[in-house]
């Protein structure tokens, strides 16, 4: 008998690599503030295609860095429209419902808050897509324990989200728990 998925983890099969040291280099530049900017301003049109043409197998940051990146979809806070953004998802192990993702509003760090943040506030139903898979959630505001958590495991495997936090201090970097 096989046992149901207990979070959204499960349900999309989400799976942590290691990065290798080529994607280690790769994320020291991403990390620094001008790389961030560069990745900012050029990583979102190619990754979209990318994602799309390989069925969600492959984005840039899980080739060149190593990164898991999901596909989140929400709906436009002023459009009303689908809007489909690749971010890193990050793994919370152990909420006491399940094992679910946490989604950061870092935008590498600059000073804006990234748009996705803003539909998610007006509307907390997306869609998460990984690899092949795709799950319905709902996306609720992190405690501050879940935040400081989320930003510990995410800079475990990415040492840029301390840095991006560092350099976003003058506003709050909005993290969500999708489950």
């Amino acid at each position: 008998m096989k046992e149901e998925p207990t979070g959204v983890l499960d349900e999309l099969d989400y799976v942590l690599k290691p990065a290798n040291a080529a994607q280690r280099v790769t994320q020291r530049i991403a990390a620094s503030g001008p790389g961030a900017w560069v990745f900012q301003r050029t990583l979102y049109p190619v990754d979209k295609v990318l994602y799309k043409r390989t069925d969600g197998r492959l984005t840039v940051p899980g080739l060149m860095a190593g990164l898991p990146v999901i596909m989140l979809t929400t709906t436009g806070a002023k459009s009303g429209e689908p809007r489909s953004m690749p971010l890193v998802g990050i793994p919370l192990v152990g909420i006491p419902l399940g094992d679910d993702l946490a989604v950061i509003g870092s935008n590498y760090g600059q000073q804006r808050t990234p748009g996705w943040v803003y539909n998610l506030e007006t509307d907390p139903a997306a869609t998460v897509s990984y690899r092949d898979r795709s799950v319905e959630v709902t996306a609720r505001a992190a405690t501050d324990a879940e935040t400081d958590e989320a930003f510990e495991i995410a800079a475990s495997f990415y040492p840029g989200y301390g840095k991006y936090r560092a350099r976003a201090s003058h506003r709050t970097i909005r993290v969500f728990v999708l489950e």
